[in-house]
């Protein structure tokens, strides 16, 4: 038994709050048991100067984390005068993420802006992010279509992401909170999309090593409870779940279509 009395393939309860702030395009609070996070996506008419007059938009986020969204108090980056290496890391996981689900070419030269602002941690604030900043997202450019500003959703799948991991007994796990987490001998991040495709794999062995079988244990505890995001993900969409779905298909589509083009010109 766990220590919150979970079975091994069972998520804490997830909710989705959609438009939690007036402010944003899109605006979201992820609760992923006691982990809560507010995911906000704005949308700036500018890029970085790198794409600067190339057609194509930019996605960038930004994470933080409050400094009682702990049990004891962390003094504020900004305090500091720098952020640190895991805050680095994590946000650019999260727009990279994001990225691989989105068609830049199709935004024109906006910068989607990702806040990620952690308000109460038990573990996987990286994974919540990735889940909710997805459905603030869609959000975001829902309304760019709505007001004509897009001719269509950019967002070609789903994607979202959760932790597994192999507790001290060798029982591999799903979705860890805080106490799991620091007791773990393997913690592993996944990130997904909606055809159960790897979009990024973040696996460390915490003093100690993992075999192959206990990776595809893992792998496919982290299948399951994707499912069970990307279903809550669509319930938070609402309407922009058809056209989500409707990209998908197009691209599978187009690829179809090459490949039999390409045995056309071989024969």
């Amino acid at each position: 038994m766990r220590v919150d009395g979970r079975e091994v393939t069972e998520l804490r309860p997830v909710h989705i709050e959609t438009n939690f702030t007036k402010h944003p395009e899109g605006s979201v609070l992820i609760s992923v048991g006691d982990t809560k996070v507010i995911c906000n996506a704005s949308i700036e008419d500018r890029v970085p100067p790198f794409l600067r007059g190339q057609g194509k938009g930019w996605i960038t986020a930004e994470y933080s984390m409050l400094p009682r969204a702990t049990e004891q108090r962390n003094i504020r980056e900004s305090s500091k005068g720098k952020i640190t290496g895991r805050t680095m890391e994590i946000q650019r996981l999260i727009g990279r993420a994001l990225r691989a689900v989105v068609n830049l070419n199709k935004i024109g030269e906006r910068t989607v802006w990702i806040d990620c602002d952690v308000i109460q941690a038990d573990g996987g604030t990286r994974t919540a992010s990735i889940t909710g900043a997805f459905v603030a997202m869609v959000i975001a450019f829902g309304k760019l279509v709505d007001n004509k500003v897009l001719a269509e959703l950019p967002i070609n799948n789903y994607l979202a992401a959760t932790s597994v991991g192999v507790l001290p007994d060798g029982k591999a796990v799903l979705d860890l909170c805080y106490k799991e987490d620091a007791e773990a001998k393997v913690d592993l991040n996944v990130v997904m999309n909606g055809d159960n495709e790897f979009v990024e794999l973040q696996g460390t062995g915490e003093e100690d090593t993992f075999s192959y079988d206990e990776l595809t244990s893992m792998l496919a505890l982290a299948e399951v409870g994707l499912k069970q995001l990307m279903e809550l993900q669509q319930k938070a969409i609402g309407p922009w779940h058809e056209a989500i779905m409707n990209n998908i298909d197009a691209a599978k589509t187009g690829v179809e279509t090459d490949e039999k083009s390409v045995v056309s010109n071989k024969k």
